[in-house]
């Protein structure tokens, strides 16, 4: 397995080893004791999985709050993605930036994102298919997001103009009008 630190320094690109032959591949995705090695050790209690129709589907940006905040381990099952992170850590010296990851089926790539970052994803292909871990479990009084094409992230997501968004995303706040975020780095 092969980790490496991104321009945000807590969110880690994570490739594991496939083993191959005639047939196909073997790889694992999630290994305890690697993944602790690395420094990456959690406790999942939740497997998500959402699947988009259409390329240019925009999830996010999404994120909990305490007691439910949520560090994930993003991975695509099929197509591609363009995964997006953005530090919502108040006084962290990377707030507000953001990093951009294109992640695939093919490549097998995956992204470690601790609490304390706001999560969401542009789909590249027809019928892309995501799934991740999460260290706590969904509780909607805690959940927030926000606005995913806020002009103050300088985001350049591949679907900007036809983008097909939520209704409850398309209405976030944007970054200086989010009331709900962290002070500093979760535990």
């Amino acid at each position: 397995m092969q980790v490496t630190s991104t321009s945000l320094p807590d969110v880690r690109l994570v490739v594991p080893k496939r083993f191959g032959d005639a047939r196909g591949y073997f790889v694992e995705t999630w290994n305890e004791q690697a993944f602790a090695l690395n420094g990456l050790e959690r406790r999942w209690v939740q497997d998500n999985q959402s699947l988009s129709a259409t390329p240019g589907t925009v999830r996010g940006m999404h994120y909990q709050l305490a007691p439910f905040a949520q560090t994930k381990l993003i991975r695509v099952l099929a197509g591609r993605i363009l995964d997006v992170v953005v530090d919502i850590r108040r006084g962290s010296p990377t707030f507000g930036r953001h990093v951009a990851v294109e992640l695939t089926a093919d490549g097998l790539e995956q992204l470690f994102i601790p609490a304390g970052f706001a999560h969401g994803f542009c789909t590249l292909e027809p019928n892309t298919a995501v799934a991740y871990k999460v260290d706590a479990p969904y509780s909607r009084e805690c959940e927030r997001a926000i606005l995913w094409n806020d002009p103050a992230l300088g985001i350049d997501w591949p679907a900007m103009a036809g983008a097909s968004v939520s209704d409850k995303d398309a209405v976030a706040p944007r970054l200086a009008k989010a009331t709900d975020l962290f002070d500093s780095q979760p535990s």
